[in-house]
């Protein structure tokens, strides 16, 4: 599976979310939960205009920042944790974007696959396989996990995967989610990796 979405994907090595800067990264990808990455980017390219520095953040008022992100859904709860990060980073780590997977878990809004994502692009560092909604499903249709839970479906494609190939094969996963088997029912027969999975083209994994 590795090698066909290397041969479909072969320029694909990040993330599709927007970002200029360590902190920008963090704040776009606690967005994208239940969010498109199109989505996210049409956001944070009014937003991060508006906020520039992580003391504008600091500084935001919620009833505020809840509207400037209201079209990624779940604002609220999305508004409350990018603002107490921020207060965190700036209280605790000196504005500085932490290097580990602990640190980094102690914002508000950051689990292990935002952490994942944020490691892998900011610092090359590796210490999991980020676990989207398009990974999970593809975990599932294809066999590679038995189970429905992010984290554990994590462990099960470590176990299988050489370390070498986790950040690469989350994006380019996500990628082919996005491009040729998205989540509403089609026909799948002849995608790439179905022709290698046949079975998977009678599985529909569902959202819960």
């Amino acid at each position: 599976m590795t090698q066909e979405l290397k041969r479909i994907f072969p320029g694909i090595t990040h993330t599709a979310l927007s970002y200029r800067s360590p902190w920008e990264l963090v704040v776009a990808v606690i967005l994208s939960a239940q969010c498109t990455d199109k989505k996210v980017n049409e956001t944070t390219q009014k937003l991060f205009r508006k906020y520039r520095s992580l003391k504008d953040y600091v500084h935001a008022g919620q009833k505020a920042f809840e509207q400037d992100i209201r079209s990624t859904g779940f604002y609220r709860n999305k508004a409350k944790n990018i603002l107490t990060a921020a207060r965190l980073l700036q209280k605790e780590f000196r504005e500085k974007v932490p290097r580990t997977m602990y640190e980094l878990m102690q914002l508000l809004g950051v689990a292990r696959k935002t952490a994942n994502v944020v490691l892998g692009n900011l610092y090359d560092t590796v210490e999991g396989i980020a676990v989207d909604t398009h990974v999970r499903r593809f975990a599932l249709k294809f066999d590679l996990s038995d189970s429905r839970d992010p984290n554990k479906i994590e462990q099960d494609l470590m176990r299988l995967l050489p370390k070498k190939e986790w950040f690469n094969f989350s994006n380019r996963l996500i990628e082919y989610g996005r491009q040729i088997c998205p989540a509403r029912k089609h026909d799948c027969t002849h995608h790439p990796l179905t022709v290698l999975w046949p079975s998977a083209a009678h599985r529909w994994p569902s959202a819960k």
